[in-house]
């Protein structure tokens, strides 16, 4: 039996908003989009990694009363869950890639901890670290 996380969940305020910037600027792909009511069950995955998804889920019923989804939406719009990491080859090729498809960086590309990283946030306040990999041979004069 192989046992993992398969979704890790985002809150987010609209679906739709959210859909059209993980695909659209972030070159994720649709896994899943179904709907049961007024509920959705929304998951996108990245290309690279199709055993993982990214759940985007709006706060509401069934889930959870209108107090409670006011409350969530709101501490997520103020960017105070904590960030996700995308890793990528270059750092900063890929800001200045995601800054003219309109994604809204929060940190430009810098050098920190022998890596270079940047920082952004989605449509509904969910922030991202974005993190280049580090080379072999970086890794290795670090040690």
């Amino acid at each position: 039996m192989t046992q993992g996380i398969g979704v890790v969940g985002l809150y987010v305020r609209d679906q739709d908003e959210a859909l059209t910037f993980y695909v659209e600027r972030l070159g994720f792909q649709v896994h899943t989009d179904v709907r049961n009511g007024n509920y959705r069950w929304l998951t996108v995955q990245h290309p690279e990694q199709p055993s993982f998804q990214l759940g985007l889920f709006k706060p509401g019923p069934p889930v959870h009363d209108d107090a409670t989804a006011r409350t969530l939406s709101e501490v997520v719009a103020k960017g105070a869950m904590p960030p996700l990491v995308l890793h990528v080859e270059d750092c900063r090729s890929a800001y200045e890639r995601l800054s003219r498809l309109g994604v809204e960086f929060t940190q430009e590309p810098i050098d920190r901890y022998g890596a270079v990283d940047a920082g952004f946030r989605d449509p509904s306040g969910n922030g991202w670290k974005m993190i280049e990999a580090r080379s072999q041979s970086a890794a290795e004069a670090s040690t």
